[in-house]
């Protein structure tokens, strides 16, 4: 979620690519724009975005608290039920400004949507949490090749075998994207990466993925 101050609706022949943070929410929430955000929104940070009743909020705040290289918290709702984020950007709303939501019922993901405007509820908290979408552009601009980008591909993203420490009802292992860099390369990501700890920083592992669970990339 590219988060800024909302702006009059681009015009529809505009690529995504081209567009401002604030134009390509607009785009979002008009529902003319449901792809990932990877390579988007240049120069501004991006976000993953958790919905919570409120009875879950404090325990998923102290799991993100235990857990900040997987879960770097940079936001959350000022007051059960708003939909906005007013320390990271004016007129936001979390109900409808995300490309793509994914609702939980039971611990499974039951569907995918658009906006999530009818499932709203006055209980509800809202966590935004650092992307690494938001390094892409660092990695770039040094010269370095970021695959999912140049593919217009979304990043690969995995299970491993690192646990996060548990906080009530969350637990579970770390999920990790991964960028592939030959070794010259990967040392210089490692320092990019490094300077932007509130969206993951430096990589948790480089070489084989075997050593943190990972049997097939």
């Amino acid at each position: 979620m590219a988060l800024a101050t909302a702006s009059d609706l681009p015009s529809a022949d505009v690529g995504p690519e081209a567009l401002s943070s604030a134009e390509l929410r607009a785009r979002i929430r008009a529902g003319e724009f449901d792809g990932n955000t990877s390579g988007l929104a240049s120069g501004f940070v991006q976000c993953n975005l958790v919905i919570l009743p409120e009875r879950w909020g404090s325990d998923f705040l102290r799991f993100c608290q235990a857990n900040p290289k997987p879960c770097p918290l940079l936001a959350c709702s000022s007051a059960s039920g708003d939909p906005g984020l007013a320390e990271l950007g004016e007129q936001i709303d979390v109900r409808s400004d995300v490309p793509r939501y994914r609702v939980f019922r039971n611990g499974s993901c039951a569907e995918e949507r658009n906006d999530v405007q009818d499932l709203w509820q006055d209980d509800f908290q809202a966590f935004a949490l650092g992307c690494s979408f938001s390094f892409e552009e660092a990695l770039i601009a040094a010269g370095l090749d970021v695959r999912n980008v140049s593919e217009g591909r979304n990043v690969p993203m995995y299970n491993t075998n690192i646990p996060c420490v548990s906080a009530g009802p969350f637990t579970g292992n770390m999920v990790v994207s991964m960028r592939p860099f030959r070794p010259v390369d990967a040392i210089r990501a490692i320092q990019i990466c490094s300077r932007f700890p509130s969206v993951h920083g430096a990589p948790v592992h480089f070489g084989d993925p075997l050593s943190i669970g990972i049997e097939d990339i």
